[in-house]
């Protein structure tokens, strides 16, 4: 396991033998999830960080009339719950769960303690933490400072750099989409049946054909 370990980015410049120790020790563990598996819920302490090795998670809440905002998205290599293992207010904010199936490494508390007399692994350490922030902002962003319609259309402009085309087929249904903004599946529906009326986007299903960079090229 351990040179499954140097192959993340987290531990690169971590010893072997503080690796093997932790792994021996139970300090760091793996576990595999099913798609649709709770790995955190809401309220719940946090005792360990999570490393995704695979698969997809995300952070939802969930409000009063019982509608999901997807607030965060982790994807391989992410990290959960750095932010909260050594915090006076360490419970999960928000419930996670797989979007996919996926496979988890937990570290304790105590392990990543000792890791964190490494030099090498402190630095990837806060570089996670960072990258968490900075994704954290954007959606904060997102929230607070542009319309639904400014944010599908940076949504669909990543879209078509990704998967090099005007026409993009969408990775997740539109009911998950509306959850990404956090709104109702009948605002998202709304606003882009108004696109699609003002020659913005071309519609059928899930594939949509950005019109709006018509005559930039």
């Amino acid at each position: 396991m351990t040179e499954e370990l140097k192959s993340i980015p987290l531990f690169h410049d971590t010893d072997r033998k503080v690796l093997e120790h932790l792994v021996r020790e139970n300090q760091i563990y793996k576990r595999p999830y099913h798609k649709g598996a709770t790995v955190h819920e809401q309220n719940t302490g946090c005792s360990v960080i999570d490393v995704v090795c695979s698969g997809k998670l995300v952070a939802y809440s969930l409000a009063p009339n019982g509608s999901e905002t997807v607030v965060f998205e982790f994807g391989e290599e992410s990290i959960i719950g750095a932010n909260l293992l050594f915090g006076s207010q360490n419970r999960y904010p928000m419930s996670i769960y797989c979007t996919a199936d996926s496979i988890l490494l937990h570290i304790s508390k105590f392990g990543i303690q000792e890791l964190l007399k490494g030099y090498g692994f402190v630095m990837e350490f806060v570089r996670s933490l960072s990258t968490n922030a900075q994704g954290m902002n954007r959606k904060i962003a997102m929230y607070t400072q542009k319309s639904l319609r400014e944010n599908l259309m940076d949504y669909l402009l990543a879209l078509s750099t990704q998967q090099k085309s005007k026409s993009v087929l969408l990775p997740v249904t539109k009911k998950q989409l509306a959850d990404y903004f956090g709104v109702q599946r009948p605002s998202l529906f709304r606003e882009l049946k108004q696109m699609k009326d003002e020659g913005l986007v071309e519609i059928a299903n899930k594939r949509i054909t950005i019109r709006f960079l018509d005559g930039r090229d």
